[in-house]
């Protein structure tokens, strides 16, 4: 669910990143978020260390095992569908660095929750570990999210 009927930014193109490592898997994983799809964000995540997200009030979660990885990621889902709420977000920095079995990113973007003609704003920093699994691929080993600062609309808050 995109949270308006305007071209999402995760389907803008964002040439001053596409070169850098495991970008695409990034845009995967915010797209994944966005659509509610629990299966292709599963596919790309492993989190063997838990991870720490972003709650839709701007709060942080940590997550420390798969299980409760799938139970917060089911729960978010639901509760976002239950507020008919939508997410999106916008890139604002980017930069990676691989090695043959492992690579960082730190992704810096905009996260928004729209409720009804309500819009929040979430200004976040994100740390990815990436791992190389036994096909080569790579997958999210662990997520560490923050938010920097945030625009939450008063009568958002108050639902």
């Amino acid at each position: 669910m995109t949270s308006t009927t305007a071209i999402s930014p995760l389907e803008q193109p964002y040439p001053q990143f596409e070169d850098q490592p495991f970008f695409q898997e990034t845009l995967t994983l915010l797209r994944s978020v966005r659509d509610h799809d629990f299966e292709s964000l599963a596919e790309l995540c492993d989190d063997d260390f838990g991870i720490v997200d972003i709650a839709p009030d701007g709060t942080n979660v940590a997550v420390r095992s798969r299980a409760e990885w799938e139970q917060w990621f089911h729960g978010l889902f639901a509760t976002l569908e239950s507020m008919q709420a939508g997410t999106d977000s916008t890139v604002l920095a980017y930069d990676a660095i691989e090695t043959p079995e492992l690579g960082y990113s730190v992704l810096e973007f905009r996260q928004s929750l729209t409720v009804g003609d309500l819009e929040a704003t979430f200004d976040c920093m994100t740390t990815i570990v990436w791992k190389r699994d036994d096909d080569g691929a790579w997958r999210e080993a662990r997520w560490h999210g923050s938010v920097l600062s945030s625009d939450v609309p008063p009568e958002l808050l108050a639902a």
